[in-house]
């Protein structure tokens, strides 16, 4: 159900029905006080945009013309997902399978969504807006390109952002990419070797003494035993 007269950046998710049910359960009042204060966002701010550059993968969901939902993971380099403007994303489409349903979904209902999720620090952000895709635009086709990451962009998935809001980080699970691991193990291992080397003179501090008292006792028992 569509909300008759959109009033705030959120009503793009909290539709009259979503409103009734809350209002049913017991939450239409906090939402309303959110709503009425600074609410969702509907632009891309520093912050999202830094969120952004960092990720390295999102699900993307669409819908057919009768409402049929799909959803897609997409992935790529560090930062493939990327802002053009404040209230546009776009990333560059990969060889795949050919199934083509996020692009068939779009050409006839341009409604879209974007989840994204950072594991490590426990976040994730909700974006709702509208998507189209674009082959016939060169440039745009090399602005997302990666040549580091090897395979050639075949269209451009274009996002206008419509409302986004942050979800609380409750049951997500922390999760860590090769990269990530690979620093953290790092770090270990540097860790671990400044600690053999202070370990190992403390030993050389501890026993060079006591070998010098060992030889200097050999040499007084020497003396002795040369001098009955």
């Amino acid at each position: 159900m569509k909300n008759t007269a959109p009033q705030f950046v959120s009503d793009v998710g909290f539709t009259d029905a979503v409103k009734a049910v809350q209002g049913r359960l017991g939450s239409r009042k906090g939402y309303a006080r959110m709503e009425e204060g600074r609410g969702w966002e509907n632009e891309i701010t520093p912050e999202l945009r830094a969120f952004i550059a960092e990720r390295d993968s999102m699900y993307l969901a669409t819908a057919s013309a009768d409402g049929r939902p799909y959803v897609q993971h997409r992935g790529g380099p560090r930062g493939f997902l990327k802002v053009l403007d404040e209230k546009t994303l776009a990333f560059g489409d990969l060889g795949g399978n050919q199934q083509y349903i996020s692009v068939g979904n779009l050409s006839e209902n341009d409604q879209a969504f974007i989840f994204l999720m950072d594991y490590v620090n426990r976040r994730r952000i909700k974006i709702w807006g509208r998507a189209r895709v674009i082959e016939d635009d060169p440039v745009l086709l090399e602005k997302l390109s990666d040549p580091a990451y090897g395979e050639p962009v075949q269209r451009a998935f274009v996002f206008h952002v419509e409302a986004w809001d942050v979800n609380c980080p409750r049951h997500i699970t922390p999760r860590f990419t090769e990269d990530e691991m690979s620093h953290v193990v790092g770090d270990l291992r540097d860790r671990i070797a400044a600690l053999e080397a202070e370990n190992r003179r403390l030993r050389e501090g501890i026993e060079a003494p006591a070998k010098a008292r060992q030889a200097a006792t050999a040499a007084t028992g020497d003396r002795i035993n040369a001098n009955p």
